[in-house]
């Protein structure tokens, strides 16, 4: 499957020739399979992360490590980059998430919950790889979807 992927984004690739819809692409297939080949490829070595969230690792071991951790909560995660819209040397990309919470979350076990949110990023592309990327996820969705955090309509009406 991860062959068949890989080929689609390459012909995709070859197609079109943006180098820089193709980082995003690339990138984007990374979040979708948790493929560590596809983020290195995708990554520039000095790859800098302008919105790096507290414990993350900067440099390409962070998204490294992010996916693991959140594939250790949500195995059958699945990202669909729903909008590429390249501008010179940037990208805006959205990322629509999609799964079921079954795995462990820290310390919260899931219970199966779908799980549902979309993302926001911007990266800056020089030579085909991304050197710098800002991003913004929906996470107060995510967390509420995982009951860590409750929902606002559910504590409301004393359900959850």
């Amino acid at each position: 499957m991860k062959a068949l992927l890989i080929a689609s984004l390459l012909a995709a690739g070859a197609a079109h020739a943006d180098p820089v819809a193709d980082a995003a692409r690339i990138y984007a297939a990374f979040w979708n399979t948790g493929d560590p080949a596809l983020a290195k490829k995708a990554l520039a070595p000095d790859f800098i992360d302008r919105t790096l969230p507290a414990g993350r690792e900067q440099g390409v071991n962070g998204p490294l490590q992010a996916s693991l951790f959140f594939r250790t909560a949500v195995p059958d995660l699945q990202a669909e980059a729903t909008h590429i819209v390249p501008n010179g040397e940037l990208v805006s990309v959205r990322l629509h998430f999609t799964g079921h919470f079954t795995g462990k979350f820290g310390a919260v076990q899931g219970r199966g919950q779908a799980i549902d949110f979309q993302a926001f990023d911007l990266y800056r592309v020089v030579n085909g790889r991304i050197a710098e990327n800002w991003h913004l996820e929906d996470n107060l969705t995510l967390l509420q979807q995982m009951g860590i955090t409750p929902d606002p309509q559910s504590a409301a009406s004393g359900t959850q």
